[in-house]
């Protein structure tokens, strides 16, 4: 056979596993305007199509004569681990399925096939491909300017690969190198340290002290000593000099975080550190010459705050020399897959468990909810999925009820006197409202994944006087 690894990616290439000539002929009939279809009448002929063809998905028989499909499915996966496998069978046995997900089945399906099942398939299996050369040439592209090895669209510690986040790797690579005071803008939970990080391992700084103060978490009665230090008898309980975080990050990086809370009489102490590059310790009485490099943050609106007085102009635009804004996660949901495979691997070695992935319910609503706490957020509901996962993969049970159902979960939480059947009810209809979205409402689907006919799933919309939507986007649904 001939090698086409060099073929075009602009359509995909499908392998159906059957000794069926029936069964791969229905298939290659369906795809065949769409993908390429190879065929194969066992595992061992599969086998030999893989070593010379690239392909995208394989289409599993698991009986066959000669080797179940279940058990050439791990040798599959050894020859191209991103390969989408999804295992066939004429007989709906759940055990067979559940240990064909866990050794490394993307999915499966029940003879005989709908055809919307298999477009469907197809049309995920070429898009989870597409990504992953999307997020090769990422990385590629990225290797120059520091991208982190083993994480896709990864650059010093922040993940992603929405062009804003790229935008902002630029802009990093660009100020690292020179003395430019930068203001770091973004809701909490951004990443914004992250991006002060990065400026500061990055410059001729980088050897030298980082300096982190949270401006917002320190008592007023307070900052002044911690950012400028205190002399000996300076105030009660001032027994010896100490330094503050300024001359503590001598010769390197300040970044102050959350720089809209600090107090005026203290911006105009920070105004002239960064004008005379000099400070005058509490109780002290002459300057003390500064050498480093101040980066701010903020989650308010400094211009704002300037208008209303409660931030002073100058000092703003001492700060303000390069703005750099990090888009909330909402705004980038192509970058939640990557995140989630990067705190996966992460959170999963930290906490020594055999943690290898997201099943696909888990992955939609990870994907689906607006994470308003941000990244921060995100790495938490993995930390936490992770320590209450069963086995090698999250499963939805494992994401916490108001991420997989934000708008049941949250009235749940609060309507302590909502009675157990409707509330019961109220959380199988968003369930299996999400389901059917996830499936583009294809009910014998839907029913497959909830475990029960399509009649059943038909008559649940009519007794909740849903409608299945008209067209693709679905714009004619009544609730």
């Amino acid at each position: 056979m001939t090698d086409d690894r060099g073929k075009s990616p602009t359509r995909g290439t499908v392998l159906v596993v059957d000794d069926e000539d029936g069964v791969r002929a229905s298939v290659r009939a369906i795809l065949e305007e769409t993908c390429d279809v190879l065929e194969a009448e066992s595992g061992a002929q599969a086998l030999e199509v893989l070593g010379a063809h690239e392909v995208d998905l394989v289409m599993l028989d698991q009986r066959m004569p000669g080797e179940a499909g279940i058990d050439v499915l791990p040798r599959i996966k050894a020859v191209d681990p991103s390969t989408v496998v999804v295992i066939a069978t004429a007989v709906r046995d759940l055990r067979t399925a559940v240990e064909a997900l866990k050794r490394g089945a993307y999915d499966y399906l029940t003879k005989p096939f709908e055809v919307d099942d298999i477009l469907m398939l197809a049309q995920r299996a070429l898009e989870k491909r597409a990504l992953e050369r999307e997020v090769l040439g990422l990385r590629s592209a990225l290797a120059g300017g520091g991208a982190d090895a083993g994480t896709p669209g990864a650059f010093a510690g922040m993940v992603g690969r929405h062009p804003e986040m790229v935008r902002i790797y630029q802009l990093v690579t660009q100020i690292a190198a020179t003395p430019a005071t930068a203001l770091i803008t973004g809701e909490s939970g951004t990443g914004k340290e992250l991006v002060a990080r990065a400026i500061h391992q990055r410059s001729e700084r980088s050897g030298q002290p980082f300096v982190a103060v949270n401006v917002a978490a320190l008592p007023d009665t307070l900052i002044e000593a911690e950012l400028f230090g205190h002399e000996k008898g300076a105030f009660t309980g001032a027994h010896a000099r100490r330094l503050g975080k300024f001359e503590l990050a001598h010769g390197g990086t300040v970044f102050l975080d959350e720089i809209g809370c600090l107090r005026l009489d203290l911006q105009a102490k920070l105004l002239r550190a960064l004008q005379e590059r000099e400070i005058e310790r509490l109780g002290g009485t002459r300057p003390v010459s500064l050498d480093v490099r101040i980066l701010a943050a903020t989650n308010v609106n400094l211009k704002a705050a300037v208008r209303a007085h409660a931030f002073r102009e100058d000092l703003y635009y001492r700060l303000n020399v390069v703005p750099i804004h990090v888009p909330p996660l909402r705004e980038r949901r192509e970058d939640i897959v990557l995140l989630v495979e990067h705190f996966v691997r992460k959170i999963a070695r930290e906490c020594r468990r055999e943690v290898r992935g997201v099943s696909a319910g888990a992955l939609e609503v990870l994907t689906r909810y607006d994470w308003p706490g941000n990244v921060r957020e995100l790495e938490n509901v993995i930390h936490r999925a992770i320590v209450l996962a069963r086995g090698p993969v999250i499963q939805l049970q494992d994401v916490p009820l108001d991420v997989a159902l934000p708008e049941t979960g949250s009235r749940l939480a609060e309507d302590t006197g909502l009675p157990l059947r409707e509330a019961c009810e109220q959380f199988e209809r968003q369930y299996v409202l999400r389901v059917l979205e996830g499936v583009q409402w294809n009910v014998s689907r839907a029913g497959r994944l909830l475990g029960v006919h399509r009649n059943t799933v038909l008559a649940k919309l009519s007794g909740w006087g849903i409608q299945r939507p008209a067209g693709p986007e679905g714009r004619s649904l009544s609730l």
